[in-house]
């Protein structure tokens, strides 16, 4: 004989959602490991299919604009040239082969939005990490679309920025240009990271706001330290000095 009893409440109940489909459950704090797998799956996966082997990747101010006077104007104008000739030169826009040196950055306006306008005018792909901030950055409208991804966690933003990245370029920028300048040094420098090459671009601005030589004197690093980069000042000199200093078609770091 069937029961007339409704069974509703246990329908409704959240124990009754199916795990992947239950967002009281996927956001809480006991799944925050699951939600970083999720993060380095879903960039990962768009990046094999689109046969992404290796990156050049620019940083720089969100703040300049095209146009600006002064360092700024020219900063993005070298960033814009810097990613047509990057792309062009490095491998990137091969149709029958896997994409190498492609540009890749932060996602948002400014120096990030100069270098994927670059590579993008050059027919190249670009790729885009952004981060999801309290006052919400919008993605630049020249990373291809396909490989423009957003983040939560800056870890995993941080893994992605250098697990492919054969070379990498820094504009003048602030905290958070300088915080991902000295993520990568600091890999470097302690061998958790294969070799690559590091240049900062327009070196009167690095020397103005870094003191590099009085870290040296001052015992925190050592003198070849300072050997972890170069400097350059316009797009064609960062290009020769990235191949001066060994940039090549570079497996993914582990």
């Amino acid at each position: 004989m069937t029961s007339s009893r409704c069974n509703t409440p246990q329908k409704e109940s959240l124990s009754y959602r199916l795990a992947a489909l239950d967002p009281d459950f996927i956001l809480g704090d006991s799944t925050r490991s699951l939600r970083f797998a999720l993060e380095y799956q879903k960039a990962e996966d768009a990046l094999r299919a689109a046969r992404i082997s290796s990156t050049i990747v620019v940083f720089g101010s969100a703040r300049f604009r095209e146009g600006d006077p002064g360092m700024p104007g020219r900063a993005y104008a070298e960033a814009r040239a810097f990613g047509s000739l990057a792309s062009r030169e490095g491998g990137a826009i091969d149709r029958n082969d896997d994409h190498h040196n492609v540009i890749a950055t932060g996602g948002g306006p400014g120096i990030m939005e100069a270098a994927n306008r670059g590579a993008t005018e050059a027919g190249a792909p670009s790729i885009g990490f952004n981060i999801t901030l309290p006052h919400e950055q919008e993605p630049n409208a020249w990373s291809t679309p396909a490989l423009t991804f957003r983040f939560h966690y800056f870890a995993l933003r941080k893994f992605h920025l250098a697990m492919r990245a054969a070379a990498l370029v820094v504009f003048p920028g602030g905290f958070g240009t300088c915080d991902e300048l000295f993520e990568i040094l600091t890999l470097r420098q302690t061998g958790k990271m294969n070799p690559l090459p590091v240049v900062l671009a327009m070196r009167q601005y690095w020397e103005s706001v870094i003191d590099f030589k009085g870290m040296v004197k001052a015992g925190v690093v050592d003198a070849t330290d300072l050997d972890l980069f170069s400097y350059a000042d316009d797009a064609e000199g960062i290009w020769q000095a990235l191949q001066c200093t060994g940039l090549g078609r570079k497996p993914i770091n582990g």
